[in-house]
């Protein structure tokens, strides 16, 4: 069975109260909040043969071959490799499938999980199956970044927006998920993973506390001209990228905050509100921008899977993040 969520409880009996069900869900959200949980468990609910108020049975045959993976009228269609589009050929097998008759005499049920992560092309054979979806058959369609859809898609799903969980609702779920981190550590996890607790979860378990003081440290070295772009770039090699420009980045928006508001409360987790605080003193707003926009666009090289010198990359951001102090 997929976990149930506490913070999708509204969402799932609007969901699994429907008289009758689309043909298409586009259930989207942030990442980390648990959608694709929440999919498997409206897919086994649309399966079972004899469902209860809320859930499958998970004791008929339906479930107990959807469980055993192997349920012939059940389709998962997810990237071949991690990060990697969802192929053209790949949609079209999925075709194939759409188009034949349930075999257990019931509804099909596919799962398609990111769905942004399908290639024009893929996108486009897909379209046709929800246009004219054969028999009883229900897509599930699961989203982090709904705005790299086509609209044509959107507009064939019945969207179900999955919110952020509250911050009290996702601390109280974070105390049973890490009974042994100490409530501040479960603040700040959360927070660095902008309030997703199953990516708070997943932080942790790659020791994202540990690399983060690492950068932080680094950072501040830098800026005391105590280590060089050049031994920071080398020392960081097993921080991954996104997460060192997602830092970058958030820091940049909370020194333009600052320099805009003066507000001290807004000025992020306590490991860098001094040198925040320090570089919105010393550096001119257009230099803080620029420096954004730059971070922002090799964000989106890295998103994209560009083949990127790694060290260079970084030693171009820490030359520049150096020379912020000075107001020339």
């Amino acid at each position: 069975m997929a976990e149930a969520y506490p913070w999708q409880d509204g969402l799932w009996q609007q969901l699994a109260g429907r008289a009758q069900h689309a043909h298409a869900y586009l259930l989207h959200g942030p990442a980390g909040i648990g959608k694709r949980a929440l999919a498997e468990r409206l897919m086994a609910s649309l399966l079972c043969q004899r469902p209860g108020v809320s859930n499958a049975c998970g004791e008929c045959k339906s479930c107990l071959l959807l469980k055993a993976g192997s349920h012939p009228d059940n389709y998962v269609l997810e990237p071949e490799e991690a990060d990697k589009a969802i192929k053209v050929d790949q949609v079209r097998d999925l075709v194939s499938f759409v188009v034949q008759t349930s075999q257990m005499g019931g509804r099909k049920v596919v799962l398609i999980e990111p769905v942004e992560s399908m290639n024009i092309n893929a996108a486009n054979a897909l379209l046709k199956s929800l246009e004219e979806p054969s028999g009883d058959t229900v897509l599930l369609l699961v989203s982090h970044q709904p705005s790299r859809l086509l609209p044509t898609i959107k507009s064939r799903c019945v969207q179900q927006a999955c919110p952020l969980p509250s911050e009290a609702m996702s601390l109280q779920w974070l105390a049973q998920a890490l009974p042994d981190s100490s409530d501040e550590e479960r603040v700040e996890l959360l927070t660095l993973a902008a309030g997703s607790p199953l990516a708070a979860v997943s932080l942790q378990a790659q020791g994202v506390r540990e690399q983060r003081a690492l950068v932080v440290e680094g950072v501040k070295k830098l800026l005391k001209q105590q280590q060089s772009p050049t031994q920071l770039a080398e020392g960081w090699n097993a921080i991954p990228l996104l997460l060192l420009f997602d830092w970058f980045c958030d820091w940049s928006s909370l020194i333009l905050r600052y320099q805009l508001t003066e507000d001290e409360a807004g000025l992020g987790l306590a490991d860098m509100r001094k040198v925040i605080q320090y570089l919105a003193q010393k550096s001119s707003q257009d230099k803080i921008l620029n420096i954004q926009d730059w971070i922002l666009a090799q964000r989106q090289k890295v998103l994209g899977k560009a083949n990127l010198n790694r060290v260079l990359l970084l030693e171009a951001l820490l030359v520049q993040w150096a020379s912020l102090p000075g107001r020339n």
